[in-house]
């Protein structure tokens, strides 16, 4: 399984960043999706490229689920790793609301 991992961006040339997770493993990125970023930038690293450009919130909430699956895994407690999750109703997609909205069982 291939998931993708919140990497801070440590340095930048030209199309390619060197990147940092939370657990320190370096990797260089290829910034083709993302387009330029910054020093400082958390992006989500996936098969060797930056796939999206992340806010510190997002990059902390998905790096906290991660250790939670890892948790888990092991025979472990996921703890609060998803508390995030936990604390609101779940949500349709756009589309599939709109359906329902609109008294469509399908979109």
């Amino acid at each position: 399984m291939c998931v993708g991992t919140p990497m801070k961006v440590l340095a930048v040339e030209g199309c390619s960043a060197l990147c940092e997770d939370e657990a320190g493993r370096q990797e260089t990125l290829d910034l083709a999706l993302t387009g330029p970023v910054d020093p400082g930038t958390w992006v989500l690293g996936f098969l060797g490229a930056a796939r999206e450009v992340m806010t510190e919130d997002e990059a902390m909430k998905v790096s906290a689920a991660l250790r939670g699956l890892a948790a888990i895994m092991n025979g472990g407690d996921a703890g609060d790793a998803f508390a995030d999750l936990d604390a609101r109703e779940p949500q349709l997609p756009p589309h599939l609301e709109a359906a329902r909205r609109a008294g469509r069982s399908a979109a």
